[in-house]
């Protein structure tokens, strides 16, 4: 255990958007420093098990903070890895097309990647698209050569020796318990012992919302978990795809779609789907936490969203418990899957915050309370745009804390 318990900043959340804010504050006049990761390890919850894609940009609305700092966060983190000789390649995807309402949302997306900056994205033809990935079906496609795959556990880790190269403290088993204030300094009651600081930066995650009321501001949403499930193809199968393949996605929801994702150690990923969680850390269906299956049962804004999505929902949890109907949704980007070709993958947790009226938080929000920061919302691509959304929190910090 750390002997100092006392900092200029504490960051709560040892993910790869905590590790980086404090990466960023790492390098401007910060006296001390501290990074408090609940877990054994850092990047155990939404960093450490997400699929490893470097987002190229094309989903996001132009003009948007998400558009922008995926951008910049994209070409930051591809230096950042080169650097660190952190495993990582720039392989490119395609975004696959089957009918013709498909084909007028991809004309939206090709329109979108261009106004955001995207270089060398080209619209393929069926037969064009099979040179990139032999074994897809569809009428179009959208070739993307600035996607890209690493593995995020290695690059938050990365994050955290920089920190401590600059003098400062990450702390794992340090799960933040209470909080109390003690005239201008906060005190953040932890399993490691009290820790006291100047400014708070709540980067929590699954736990923003908690963590932001435990410390007396009102996020004024909710976070409501949705678990991803994956399969993996079976060795065998791993020649049916070359990189990346991408459905176009529904634009009424958060969601890319189940797809296939080649993976930066070895592997290819076939997911996920997206079913309400009954725990914030749920990567079993049989996780179930009281407390949190009580707190998106008693918020109104899950009624609404619920009562407008309902549909989607059931169809979502169908293809949960029934591997047949997830090898359909698989079956229309490449005919040539079986059931017998996917072995149970892994599943990840998405931090989903939602409004009072129900309506889904899409782009990054923060808010600010007395000498604190609270990140509420950092979908994808977070992962991303890390470094960039780091500098942006830490840029937001500095200018209202006077620590510059």
């Amino acid at each position: 255990m750390d002997a100092r318990s006392e900092y200029d900043i504490a960051v709560i959340g040892g993910g790869i958007v905590g590790t980086a804010t404090a990466m960023a504050l790492a390098n401007r006049n910060v006296a001390t420093l501290v990074v408090l990761e609940a877990e054994h390890h850092l990047a155990a919850h939404q960093t450490g098990n997400n699929s490893g894609v470097i987002h190229s940009g094309l989903y996001y609305k132009p003009g948007s903070l998400k558009a922008k700092l995926c951008v910049e966060g994209r070409e930051a983190l591809y230096a950042f890895c080169q650097a660190h000789n952190i495993p990582h390649e720039r392989c490119g995807k395609i975004v696959v097309a089957t009918n013709d309402q498909e084909r007028a949302a991809l004309d939206e997306l090709e329109r979108r990647g261009n106004a955001n900056g995207l270089r060398g994205i080209r619209r393929l033809t069926g037969p064009e698209m099979r040179e990139f990935e032999p074994h897809v079906w569809g009428e179009v496609g959208l070739h993307v050569p600035d996607t890209g795959i690493v593995d995020y556990r290695a690059v938050t880790e990365a994050y955290a020796r920089v920190i401590r190269e600059a003098g400062h403290d990450v702390r794992t088993d340090a799960r933040v318990t209470g909080y109390t204030r003690a005239g201008e300094r906060h005190v953040l009651h932890t399993t490691q012992g009290d820790v006291t600081c100047h400014y708070l930066i709540n980067c929590a995650g699954l736990q923003s919302d908690r963590v932001a009321r435990m410390c007396g501001a009102e996020p004024g949403l909710r976070i409501v978990p949705f678990r991803g499930e994956y399969y993996e193809l079976a060795p065998q199968c791993h020649h049916l795809v070359r990189n990346l393949i991408y459905p176009v996605p529904d634009p009424r929801f958060p969601f890319l779609g189940v797809h296939f994702t080649r993976m930066v150690h070895g592997g290819v990923e076939a997911g996920p789907n997206a079913v309400l969680a009954f725990k914030r850390e749920g990567y079993r269906k049989s996780a179930v936490s009281l407390r949190d299956t009580l707190s998106v049962a008693s918020y109104g804004g899950f009624w609404k969203l619920a009562s407008k999505h309902w549909s989607m929902g059931i169809g979502e949890m169908y293809r949960s418990w029934s591997k047949r109907a997830f090898v359909r949704a698989l079956k229309r980007l490449i005919p040539e899957i079986r059931g017998e070709d996917l072995v149970p993958g892994g599943a990840g947790v998405r931090a989903q915050a939602v409004e009072p009226d129900g309506k889904l938080v899409d782009d990054f929000r923060i808010a600010e309370a007395a000498d604190m920061v609270h990140v509420l919302n950092a979908p994808s691509p977070a992962a991303t745009a890390s470094i960039s959304i780091g500098k942006y929190i830490a840029d937001y910090a500095t200018s209202r804390f006077a620590i510059a």
